[in-house]
């Protein structure tokens, strides 16, 4: 058993999601979205701390880490506990971030995500955006979409990841995960290999780059169906962010190859409960309508706040329609909506008056961009 193992039952034992260690620090957890220090813990230092992590990671891997300042990989404890591993060097000395992952994939009925997003596991091509900010659930939610085209179509799914999270078994489907760096140099490596390697659909676990982009949206256009995420809050930002990857000279064309594989996109935010212990998933989901093809094609995103808004009856969904829902329910606070709302207006008049200064800094309404 690894020295480090004793913090990961900790970790666990609090119903925890992830462990944070910096030299001069003591040990600290995420629960519930709050990090506090580990009671009784020692503070990391030198050589204790830098055994502590090499203990459980490849030697070369760690030399390199040691050499650039940043390594992702993936430690498992035992066949109930993995987790996504994050070293890094910071102002102190060494640091590290282990997110625990669930071993067993959640339905996406369990996970609270609307039914309709199951339509885009019935598609055969295209580009299919699950976005949001770290730690918001993407990869959860993109693991149970593949879990359910797993369970009920027969498909090769190619998944690129960095690391590997949620580990799929075959069920109907045939699914090949591919760590970066380890079994692909980059995404975009994994990308381009997917195209001959006879595969339906293929994950990729982060589109950061032009490259990787410009992959995703050949592939589409090729007849794959292509999963991508981006840290992107809403569906307009997630269309403007793609085509500003690119040089202007390219913009438009882009604008065109978009428009015409964009198949829908699921942006998703956690917000903390107040009606029992935990956080809850909300959502913004667009689908790609001739409207909105439209739209992307003359580059009016700020238009698709209104085709959203006018798609309930297709299963579209606004932001703040389903944090507004969450509100009305009692499951989260006036103060939680107002934070995480685009509109600020419509849920500032529910805040107690002596939080109504809460985020004016950058309460703007983005849609009036």
């Amino acid at each position: 058993m690894a020295k480090i193992d004793r913090l990961f039952q900790h970790l666990i034992a609090s119903k925890g999601s992830d462990l944070h260690l910096a030299e001069g620090q003591p040990p600290k957890i995420r629960v519930h979205g709050a990090v506090t220090p580990i009671e009784g813990e020692e503070i990391l230092e030198g050589e204790t701390f830098k055994q502590l992590l090499a203990e459980i990671c490849d030697p070369k891997a760690f030399e390199r880490y040691l050499k650039i300042g940043d390594l992702d990989f993936a430690y498992e404890m035992d066949e109930d506990s993995r987790f996504r591993c994050n070293y890094l060097q910071q102002q102190n000395g060494l640091g590290a971030v282990f997110r625990l992952i669930p071993t067993e994939i959640m339905s996406l009925e369990s996970l609270g995500v609307p039914e309709i997003v199951k339509e885009f596991g019935h598609m055969r091509s295209g580009l299919v955006l699950v976005t949001g900010p770290t730690g918001s659930g993407k990869s959860t939610t993109l693991a149970a979409l593949l879990d359910y085209i797993n369970s009920n179509f027969s498909r090769h799914i190619i998944t690129v990841e960095e690391p590997i999270e949620f580990v799929h078994r075959n069920k109907k489907s045939i699914l090949t995960q591919r760590e970066v760096p380890i079994q692909t140099p980059s995404f975009a490596d994994g990308l381009r290999a997917a195209l001959r390697e006879d595969s339906d659909i293929v994950l990729v676990g982060e589109m950061r780059d032009l490259e990787t982009i410009s992959l995703a949206l050949t592939a589409a256009e090729t007849g794959l169906l292509v999963f991508g995420t981006l840290h992107t809050n809403n569906a307009r930002k997630t269309v403007d962010r793609i085509i500003d990857v690119f040089p202007a000279n390219q913009q438009a064309q882009v604008r065109t190859m978009l428009a015409a594989s964009l198949r829908g996109v699921v942006a998703q935010l956690l917000c903390r409960r107040v009606d029992k212990p935990g956080r809850v998933a909300v959502h913004e989901i667009m689908f790609a309508t001739p409207a909105v093809s439209a739209i992307i094609r003359e580059g009016a995103t700020q238009k698709l706040y209104d085709v959203i808004t006018g798609g309930k009856g297709e299963g579209m969904q606004f932001m703040d329609e389903s944090i507004w829902s969450k509100l009305r329910d009692g499951m989260i606070s006036p103060e939680e909506a107002y934070m995480k709302a685009i509109d600020k207006t419509r849920f500032k008049k529910f805040l107690p008056s002596d939080k109504s200064h809460l985020g004016d800094a950058s309460g703007e309404n983005p849609l009036s961009h």
